[in-house]
């Protein structure tokens, strides 16, 4: 089959990044880095999920135990971890997670972190539901994080980083100020919805601990090499354009303690530059560039 033209998407336009304006991050930073953490709850033998072993795995006991890891030790050694090396975060947070597991909402509020909308569970995909379907996810999800925290999300992150030709609209509608499910760039771009625009902000599915890890069964060292290189190599570039970097991460798979010894060195290698980085979080950028929209086109 020839197509004549492309399907196009409507909500943003071309933008190389040699045309943009040059801006500073605060503190006249040139290089941004985000941590951004998903903590996930699952389905006892249903609905969704990934494997460690097998990427078409049903699921069973087993693979539900090993995610289960996640919240009940790798999560907690990652606080420390982050404690230790003084980084903030944020947390794509499923919502039935404060039913679950609300010692690590807890957590997250002692330490000041951001939790971002991440729907209700990753047992299940919004971009299988209808639009008044969505809708409701969209709401429960939020609702939640108002209830438990007293203030709403500003970004959100899709379980599986999927939405539905709706999805834009209805966050905006629901006063989400941002998005991570569009890995298109390394700056903040706004995107067009029909309630006005929302901001995109950059999320590594590169630098992403389980696609890397679980899905393209590359090894803890690539990983770390990964991170490394990233930084090292965005750096370099941020001489030229402000930039985003971002590690993201899965406590079920960096919080087992081989993986967690790599993601220690990334961050000991990163620190040694903090002087010369905006440590930071997606909702601070999303905030910034909110600020002051000159540096950027809506």
């Amino acid at each position: 089959m020839t197509l004549a033209r492309l399907a196009r998407h409507g909500r943003y336009d071309y933008s190389p990044i040699v045309e943009r304006r040059v801006f500073d991050w605060p503190g006249g930073k040139r290089l941004a880095v985000a941590i951004c953490n998903n903590i996930e709850v699952f389905s006892f033998r249903d609905g969704l999920g990934s494997d460690n072993a097998s990427i078409s795995a049903p699921q069973t006991s087993r693979n539900y135990a090993w995610r289960d890891y996640g919240n009940r030790v790798g999560q907690w050694y990652l606080f420390d971890l982050l404690d230790e090396y003084r980084f903030p975060a944020s947390h794509n947070f499923n919502s039935l997670l404060f039913e679950e597991c609300p010692q690590i909402a807890d957590r997250i509020l002692r330490r000041g972190d951001e939790f971002v909308g991440h729907g209700r569970t990753n047992a299940e995909r919004q971009d299988a539901l209808d639009e008044g379907e969505e809708r409701e996810l969209i709401r429960e999800a939020s609702a939640a994080i108002v209830r438990y925290t007293g203030k709403p999300a500003t970004g959100w992150l899709g379980p599986y980083l999927a939405q539905t030709p709706v999805t834009l609209d209805l966050l905006k509608e629901a006063e989400y100020r941002y998005v991570l499910d569009w890995p298109a760039d390394d700056q903040p771009f706004w995107m067009r919805t029909r309630a006005g625009p929302i901001l995109s902000v950059p999320y590594s599915i590169e630098l992403n601990d389980s696609p890397a890890m679980v899905f393209r069964q590359q090894g803890t060292l690539d990983f770390e090499r990964m991170m490394i290189d990233q930084f090292d190599e965005m750096l370099l570039q941020s001489a030229k354009w402000p930039l985003i970097y971002t590690i993201v991460l899965h406590p079920f798979v960096i919080g087992q303690p081989f993986r967690l010894r790599a993601l220690r060195r990334a961050l000991q290698h990163i620190s040694a530059r903090r002087d010369d980085l905006w440590t930071t979080t997606p909702g601070q950028i999303a905030d910034f560039i909110y600020e002051h929209p000159a540096v950027t086109e809506r």
